[in-house]
């Protein structure tokens, strides 16, 4: 029998006890290697496949008005989302849901097959929508609270307040321009699957909700302003308005109402158009009512007062070569006179009198030219252009509210400057910020220290002054009954695209003022923008401001200043005036219009060619003598139809007679006989263009090629703005 033998010795044995000892080394090495090393890795892919974060919005802040009543809020709502590996067909469900929603179905589907755990389907939606959905009910689809923004009054004061995205993110107004301050911090949820494809939700972290905001509107007078515009937008079929009413002492917007308007609760309706606050963004020319800047400066530096009399020339005046005439024929006015009959004659006489750099020294201190601050986004500084760059002509343009561009807050901004006895204080619509869960929803307001534009007693002078044009001159229908009231009217013609002049049928009509006279309580201003028809600030926005400032000043109970007439008719009858006695502005212009005026020549600016002579102390406010050179016959518009500014040769000024009379106001008219037309011969098309423009001629080109033949003949003497027939021939 064989001897047995020794398991100790079988390689066979040890070789299975290193292969299992290996095989265990490997299993522990490889889950070591997937609990240890690998563990981040797996949970994150776990968590990708398995999670979805959603942020939780915020509820933003509450916008009050200064009484504390709401004017943006958010309100909670539901929103449908789909858990995409729940949905057994998913591409049924999705188009069976954006038929009730009216989202696009392909977008909504692209975004569920890319996330397997979670896609919105119907997001902050009303009411009947979300019951619609849930009527469906679709295996897959759940609902969440969120956050909506909400406008309990619709569409009033809708561009100052602005619209938020679906995000919540403000997108314009005051939502855009306080985003920070009132979204607050939003938090985090987590949607997870398990293996039974069961989801269940986890909020990691709450959201905070944002700060509250107390605006200076007040609800009522925003009411009462955009009712008011609304109406006047119905009669005169004007294209778009602004009614802006301020407390001049504070700065404070009271009301900003612009048209057209939208309704942020309605985000699918609102158009890009409708979001632009036109208070604030849209430049116009002012046209007679800048008429109060170049009076008041002329004033503060003492250089007339409101009873100098002016010869305006019967309503015409030669100024380098080009005539500018009043709407209608006057004759002697003193300085009230021609703010009440809005001569721009007589205003051109004051601010040649007054010069250039004192005239552009006060275009800037009443803030002409630069933003006003006020906490809305996209605020224009307007237009204007350092002396430097004025034409030959700017300073007879700027004097009546030409080649300058403003905004309605600007305007508002000046005539607050004049009721708040000189000192221009800045335009504020937010009052203030409060913490999310307090209970005061009003804030005490603290205005910016104004700063000192013209004297009290210059800012009185222009007080009364501007009272007159309510009661004898261009603003008639703005009188109040029970109050005194005082303002400015303007009539501006508005550019045409398509030529780059004036346009002969669209104006920018408006009206700016304040009342009580003595102690003013608001300032309104009010902007139609191509009214048809009747088209004059006095036609047309006066009569706005008096039915704005009526309500207003009853609603804030301001004492009657005046006694109120016994019949009713008899104020009705002093508002009646013929419409064509309201009528300003001349029918010519003297520059380019304000955009081509922007971007215009830098040449520096010649000597004027009217000389105005500055009155000794000793001369009489009341008397005058003429020093026109002779009878002006009727002379066609130069510019109306291109406003161009010319670039004439200064012809020679009539030699002033030796001998001034000893007392009265000398004021030089001087016709200067037309220009002489330049030689085109050889010129090409190009640069005949432009001989034409610097000349202030209308060129008539014919053909290409070099200039063979003109007509008038080179020489011939011929009124600015005429029209030169030139052949071109190769």
């Amino acid at each position: 029998m064989a001897a047995n033998q020794n398991p100790g010795k079988n390689p066979r044995l040890y070789l299975l006890g290193a292969i299992l000892a290996l095989w265990c080394v490997a299993i522990c090495g490889r889950l070591v290697y997937l609990q240890v090393f690998s563990y981040g890795k797996f949970i994150k892919q776990a968590g990708h496949q398995q999670q979805r974060a959603i942020p939780l919005d915020a509820k933003r802040g509450v916008i009050y008005d200064r009484a504390g009543r709401e004017l943006a809020m958010s309100v909670l709502v539901d929103s449908a989302f789909a858990v995409p590996s729940e949905v057994k067909d998913l591409p049924t469900a999705v188009s069976l849901i954006t038929r009730i929603t009216g989202d696009d179905g392909n977008v909504v589907l692209a975004d569920c097959r890319a996330h397997k755990t979670f896609c919105w389907v119907a997001r902050k939606s009303d009411d009947e929508t979300i019951e619609r959905i849930k009527s469906l009910n679709l295996q897959g689809i759940h609902f969440q609270k969120e956050p909506k923004r909400f406008y309990p009054a619709r569409d009033l004061a809708a561009q100052v307040l602005g619209s938020v995205g679906m995000e919540d993110s403000g997108q314009s107004g005051i939502e855009h321009e306080f985003d920070d301050q009132l979204r607050g911090r939003p938090g985090k949820m987590f949607i997870s699957v398990d293996a039974h494809k069961k989801w269940f939700a986890d909020v990691e972290t709450q959201p905070d909700p944002g700060n509250n905001l107390v605006l200076t509107i007040d609800k009522n007078i925003q009411y009462v302003a955009e009712k008011e515009l609304d109406q006047a937008i119905h009669d005169t079929q004007a294209i778009a308005g602004t009614v802006i009413v301020e407390n001049p002492h504070t700065g404070e917007i009271l009301a900003l109402a612009n048209w057209p308007t939208f309704n942020p609760n309605q985000r699918k309706q609102i158009t890009p158009a409708a979001l632009t606050d036109r208070a604030v963004s849209y430049i116009y020319e002012p046209g007679s009512t800048f008429k109060l800047v170049t009076i008041s400066a002329a004033l503060e530096e003492k250089l007339t007062n409101p009873d100098e009399v002016f010869d305006c020339q019967m309503g015409s005046i030669v100024y380098n070569g080009m005539r500018i005439r009043d709407s209608k024929p006057h004759g002697l006015l003193p300085v009230w006179g021609v703010l009440a009959e809005s001569s721009d004659v007589g205003s051109i006489k004051i601010a040649l009198r007054l010069g250039e750099e004192r005239f552009y020294k006060y275009i800037r201190a009443f803030g002409f030219g630069q933003q006003t601050g006020i906490e809305l986004p996209g605020e224009t500084r307007g237009m204007t252009k350092p002396v430097s760059r004025w034409s030959k002509v700017s300073i007879a343009a700027i004097s009546m509210g030409q080649e300058i561009g403003i905004s309605a807050i600007q305007l508002a901004g000046l005539i607050s400057t004049f009721a708040n006895d000189g000192v221009a204080v800045p335009p504020r619509i937010v009052a203030g910020t409060a913490p999310p869960e307090s209970p005061v929803q009003t804030v005490a307001f603290h205005p910016v220290e104004g700063r000192r534009v013209i004297s009290s007693y210059t800012a009185a002078e222009m007080r009364s002054m501007m009272q007159k044009v309510v009661l004898e001159g261009t603003g008639v229908k703005a009188k109040l009954e029970g109050y005194t009231s005082a303002g400015k009217t303007g009539t501006g013609q508005k550019a045409d695209p398509a030529t780059g002049a004036y346009s002969k049928t669209k104006y920018v009509a408006s009206f700016a003022g304040f009342a009580p006279l003595n102690n003013p309580q608001i300032v309104v201003a009010v902007i139609l923008d191509s009214a048809v028809g009747l088209h004059q600030g006095g036609q047309v926005s006066a009569p706005v401001f008096q039915r704005v400032a009526q309500h207003v000043l009853e609603y804030l109970h301001t004492p009657h200043d005046v006694e109120l007439p016994a019949n009713r008719q008899v104020l009705m009858a002093a508002r009646q005036v013929r419409e064509q006695d309201l009528a300003e502005g001349s029918p010519d212009h003297l520059g380019d219009t304000v955009d081509a005026a922007e971007a215009g020549s830098t040449e520096s600016n010649p000597a004027v060619a009217v000389a105005l002579a500055k009155p000794s102390p000793e001369v009489s406010n009341n008397a005058i003598v003429s020093a026109s050179l002779r009878q002006h016959e009727a002379v066609n518009s130069p510019a109306g139809d291109r406003g161009q500014a010319p670039r004439t040769t200064q012809e020679p000024t009539p030699a002033i007679p030796n001998q001034l009379p000893s007392t009265g106001t000398v004021v030089l008219d001087a016709e200067q006989g037309g220009i002489p037309v330049p030689s085109f011969l050889g010129k090409s098309v190009r640069a005949a263009i432009e001989m034409s423009q610097e000349n202030g001629l209308d060129l008539d080109a014919v053909g290409s090629g070099l200039a063979r033949e003109q007509s008038p003949a080179p020489g011939t003497h011929v009124v600015v703005g005429s029209r030169v027939t030139v052949k071109f021939g190769r």
